[in-house]
């Protein structure tokens, strides 16, 4: 045999050797492809034959958990980083749709838009989110996420935040350097009277093209900002809101179908959530006007007490102004329920009399959770479409409340590691999602991460949960006008306490 015959033989089988070695050792973990759907503002009643047709099939043969909770305060970009996270505020601290960050604004809220959220880890030198989320663990593991969103900015951004793979809304395409691509191949979103439907249908081109493909990334997340924006303008079951849900729905069921005619090549297993539930609002006070008002704030601008939302952020923690707003918020029958910081960690009461801890709720930030946090009063009036839930906010209908109406929400699953038609009674949160995702790859789960996996919608031996037991926590303060007394319901699985709803109750004095 010739010597360089001899060489190119011993080359070729090398690289057959190698070739085969690879092949051998391709990780079999990733074969099944995930995909997560946000309905934003879905509440479980809309899930129906008429309106959702895709949807409600879905239902039939998906794994559903049927005690599912929003994480509180129940509003868009705490779920949004709640979710990728797979923790709660408290730990991963982005508060509310507002927030304070003096650094940033030193006398104001500021919003969560990707503008507003980009300036934070300059001014504070830290982190945008204090926990580990789904992108980076996927980074980690030498995977991609992508996240498609026709909502704001700041709730696609914090799916995703760290850009492991790409983020994709009609105002933000994420790395800079895909903008161009996706408007080339996509084109921009149909402007005029049925713009929003337009950022639906464009978001869902998006994610046919770029996430649902052979060389795709992991895992994809899409996000409808509907039913939840026609919902806030136009009510609860309004002529405006049902033809925005149905439209979501055929987004759906484009996806779903795209994804059938997969076949068994690509596999996918879909998760399906909400940010958060709904109600009709009655009219009420703005909370820094009320302050202003009552005396505890002098004006707008001023930074003696800043208000972001329901937190109430008191200038060095004063202690008697403390008391005295939530004094004057137990006599305001607007007022729901009323959380300040426990005397030590774990408390299930507040410091103040008559609140309950921010750790209950799982809110307790280490350095920027406020001084205060409120609720508004709800009950279960019914609007004129027949929905149960009311609260006392501004706008026609909304969330952000203690209301079971909008902490109570849907989880649907299906796909090869899911049971097909299991229930469970056990409860789950927007926080169990990353979790599960990760159980699913055998990917380790962070020690940031207070979620569970969902493991008893799983496939595959289990071990046994154990049982869920309801906890009321009760607290109250009398004034000469009377009392005021909170409630709290959880739901407590081991060591994972679920917040059912808080309640509120006024006595007058005899």
């Amino acid at each position: 045999m010739k010597p360089h015959f001899h060489y190119l033989l011993c080359f070729f089988l090398a690289v057959s050797l190698q070739l085969g070695h690879a092949q051998n050792t391709t990780d079999h973990r990733f074969e099944v492809k995930t995909l997560i759907v946000f309905f934003d503002g879905l509440r479980p009643d809309y899930i129906t034959e008429a309106q959702m047709p895709n949807l409600f099939a879905f239902k039939k043969r998906a794994a559903w958990g049927k005690h599912h909770h929003s994480v509180f305060p129940t509003v868009t970009r705490v779920n949004s980083a709640s979710y990728a996270t797979g923790s709660y505020p408290g730990t991963h601290g982005l508060l509310g749709n507002s927030i304070y960050i003096p650094e940033v604004a030193p006398n104001k809220s500021i919003g969560t838009s990707y503008g507003d959220l980009s300036k934070i880890p300059g001014a504070t030198s830290g982190p945008l989110l204090t926990a580990k989320s789904l992108g980076e663990v996927l980074a980690d593991a030498g995977q991609k996420m992508m996240v498609f969103s026709s909502g704001t900015t700041g709730q696609a951004f914090l799916q995703n935040h760290t850009v492991n793979g790409a983020v994709v809304n009609p105002d933000l395409i994420l790395p800079e350097s895909f903008k161009k691509q996706v408007s080339d191949e996509i084109g921009l979103v149909s402007q005029g009277t049925d713009e929003e439907m337009g950022r639906h249908k464009w978001i869902t081109d998006a994610l046919l093209k770029y996430g649902l493909i052979k060389n795709g990334p992991l895992v994809s997340a899409i996000w409808f900002s509907d039913p939840d924006g026609a919902a806030h303008e136009h009510g609860i079951g309004s002529e405006e809101a049902v033809k925005a849900i149905r439209y979501v729905d055929g987004q759906f069921g484009r996806i779903m179908d795209a994804l059938q005619a997969k076949g068994t090549d690509e596999r996918y297993n879909v998760i399906i959530s909400t940010d958060h539930g709904f109600v009709t609002h009655k009219e009420k006070p703005g909370l820094a006007d009320f302050l202003i008002r009552e005396g505890f704030k002098k004006d707008k601008e001023s930074d003696d007490v800043v208000v972001a939302e329901g937190a109430i952020y008191v200038k060095n923690h004063d202690e008697k102004v403390i008391s005295s707003i939530v004094a004057a918020l137990h006599k305001q029958e607007w007022v729901g329920a009323v959380f300040t910081k426990g005397i030590k960690k774990g408390d299930a009461k507040g410091e103040v009399k008559g609140t309950l801890s921010f750790d209950l709720i799982h809110y307790n930030h280490p350095k920027r959770s406020g001084d205060i946090l409120v609720a508004p009063n709800w009950n279960d009036a019914k609007n004129d479409k027949g929905y149960a839930g009311t609260d006392f906010s501004g706008g026609v209908a909304g969330h952000g409340g203690s209301s079971p109406y909008e902490i109570n929400i849907a989880l649907l699953a299906a796909g090869p590691d899911f049971k097909a038609g299991a229930t469970t009674e056990l409860p789950t949160s927007n926080i169990d999602i990353v979790p599960t995702v990760l159980s699913i790859y055998g990917l380790p789960k962070p020690a940031t991460m207070d979620g569970r996996p969902v493991a008893e919608l799983l496939k595959g031996p289990q071990k046994a949960m154990g049982n869920t037991k309801k906890l009321v926590l009760k607290t109250e303060a009398s004034y000469p006008w009377g009392t005021y007394k909170l409630s709290a319901e959880m739901s407590v699985l081991g060591a994972c306490q679920y917040f059912n709803f808080a309640q509120t109750e006024r006595t007058p004095a005899h």
